[in-house]
This record gives C-alpha cells, structure tokens and sequence, in this order.
C-alpha cells in the first residue's frame, strides 16, 4: 500500500455538478489598526522547519534591547530549554522594521507540544512538531494577500488537522508598502505560530526598485527558511523532509538555467533523495508551468525548459503552483504529453488575493 500523505488544498472554488460555476465576487481588503501591544512584546511570530528536529522562531519586536531567546518546554509555563538566535533589520524607503528574530530550538520530539515564548517576556505560545512517520498532511494555499477571502481560506485551514503548510509564493501583498508586511503576519500568527509555514516567493515579493533596491529584502528578512540547512545558497530555493515526503521549494524569479546556483543545486539535491526514506517527492514554485487559464500563459515555460527534465529524471510526484488565481489540476505529464511517470501538476493560486489575475 503507498503511504498515505493527505494534500489539503484550499481554493475558493464551490460548485454543484448540476450548476455552472459562478466565480465569487471580489472581497475588500482587510484593515488593521496600529498594534497597542507593549513595544517590548513578540509580534509576528511564525515558525518554520531548520532542519532535522529542529524549528525556527521568527518574529518581530520594536524594542532594540529585546533578545533573540526562545525559552520553550513541553508543559505550560515551565521551559526547561533555552535557545539564542540572531536578529535583522531593514530599511526601505521612508519604512524601518521593527528587529527581526530567528531562532532555531532543538532538537524537538516528533508529533509533540511544545510551549514556548520568545524574547523572555510576553505571551506563552504552544506549537506541535510534524510526525515521523505516515500519516502527514500538508495544507496547501497559494496568492493569500489580505482580504475578506484570505480570513475565509485561514478559517478552513484552521479547522484542519493539519502537520504543515505549504505556501507557493504570493504572501502579503504588501507591494512596496512596507507596513502590510507587519499586517499579513499578525493576521497569521494565530496559524503560523502553531504549525510550521513553509513559504517561497512569488512576484509580489521582489518589491525591487531599478538602480536603487535589490527585490526580495523584505521577504529574505521576515521568512527565513531552511536554505543553509540544505545546501542552497539563497534563500528562494530549498529543500526539507517531513516524514515520508521530501519537498522542493524553487524560485521562479531568480536565475534557473543550466548554468545558476539554483539549477545546480537542484540537480544535487534531487540526486540526494532516498526514496526508501522519502517514497513522496513534492516540488513547489509559484509560476505553473501547465496552465489552460487565460491569465499568466507562457510566463512558466523558460522555467520548464531548463527544469522539467530534471524533476521528470528525479520521478516527482506533485508540483504545485500558485499565480494563476484559480484551480487547476492536470493528469500525469511531461514535455507537454500525458506521461505515467511524469508529475501531476496542481495549481492553487487562489487563497484570498481580491483582483482575479495578478
């Protein structure tokens, strides 16, 4: 029997099959007022995998004294370990963030709670470690902005068992405005400081400015991921393994010809994976390569060209995409042709954005 893995994927989509579907209409964009919160206090915490039985604890403070220490435990209130981490800040424009704190605690139990806090003050925060063996399920959801759908797409997830979340780029929305960052992660911290958010980057993550700013500072500063931990030099592509699945995340907007960074260490990577260990090999990105919508056609096939052959090599078994703000899933392809060995290709692009394609 293949081991089970379970793919939460969350669209918008609601039909019957004797209706033609009627795609919802748009819904506003969600307004948040400024945080009365103590300065001192954690805001903004998520956490993410770092490697083997270990997770990371990210979050935000505006405190510049405040420590990059998380005290954690298995019971409420007691924290019989202590890990320190590292901090960041940025500017952009006429924004400076708040300091910005990574810290990886470990090595965690599988399948356990933990309770944790973050800066050696403030609220108590409880997490669960993703089991070590089938059954796991993933949530997946694509493109979540910050509008009534994107509070729609987070109360399902959270009704939801779910071990970890997969989102294929498209986060905040933010768009240069710097502020809508700290917005998105306090609208996800209630999930994502409670099961792990794994994340890569879409295109309104660049944020880059010609001759003035390099794209992707605000993302690379606030959702660090395991990128180190697997070898990769950037951080918009890398890998990790959640009990029986080994998932790939990759740039769609850095360099991926024969020739990149990204190129070669996929090519490793893929060369790496134990299918007796990891029988499921997942891959995400946020350009489809398939897609029959009329929006975003064509801008995935560079990205094919140079990559298919080597996910088709590697036996990948799902790919999933987000940009296209709908629902599509196709059969078992490669090289444009239905192919028993090729991947299924899903996208979900879908998860709250209010315009339809962008």
């Amino acid at each position: 029997m293949e081991p089970k893995l379970v793919l939460l994927v969350f669209t918008l989509i609601s039909a019957t099959a004797t209706c033609e579907y009627i795609r919802p209409p748009p819904r506003k964009t969600l307004h948040f007022p400024w945080d009365s919160k103590s300065s001192s206090h954690p805001q903004q915490v998520h956490i993410s995998l770092a490697g083997d039985k270990n997770m990371r604890v990210s979050w935000v403070s505006n405190e510049k004294s405040s420590q990059s220490m998380v005290e954690y435990g298995t019971s409420p209130g007691r924290y019989s370990n202590r890990s320190q981490g590292e901090s960041t800040s940025y500017s952009y424009l006429f924004y400076s963030s708040g300091k910005i704190h990574h810290t990886v605690i470990g090595p965690l139990e599988d399948n356990t709670v933990y309770y944790y806090r973050c800066g050696g003050e403030g609220p108590e925060y409880k997490l669960k470690t993703p089991p070590a063996e089938f059954p796991v399920m993933f949530a997946v959801a694509g493109d979540l902005g910050q509008t009534g759908w994107t509070k729609t797409t987070l109360d399902h997830i959270d009704r939801c068992k779910y071990d970890v979340h997969l989102l294929p780029g498209d986060l905040s929305y933010a768009d240069y405005v710097q502020h809508r960052w700290d917005t998105f992660a306090e609208l996800v911290e209630p999930l994502a400081s409670t099961r792990p958010w794994m994340v890569t980057q879409g295109n309104h993550e660049k944020e880059s400015i010609l001759f003035f700013k390099d794209g992707f500072q605000s993302y690379n500063s606030r959702w660090k991921m395991p990128f180190e931990e697997s070898g990769s030099s950037s951080n918009l592509y890398y890998s990790f393994e959640v009990a029986g699945a080994h998932i790939i995340m990759l740039g769609s907007y850095t360099d991926y010809d024969e020739h990149s960074d990204q190129y070669n260490w996929l090519k490793a990577d893929v060369a790496k994976v134990d299918r007796k260990k990891t029988p499921w090999l997942l891959v995400l990105f946020h350009v489809p390569w398939y897609n029959s919508n009329e929006a975003h056609q064509g801008e995935g096939d560079r990205m094919m060209a140079a990559m298919e052959t080597l996910l088709h090599a590697a036996s990948v078994d799902i790919v999933l995409a987000g940009h296209v703000h709908a629902y599509e899933r196709t059969e078992r392809v490669n090289n444009g042709k239905l192919d028993p060995c090729g991947a299924v290709h899903i996208t979900i692009g879908d998860g709250g954005k209010q315009r339809r394609f962008s």
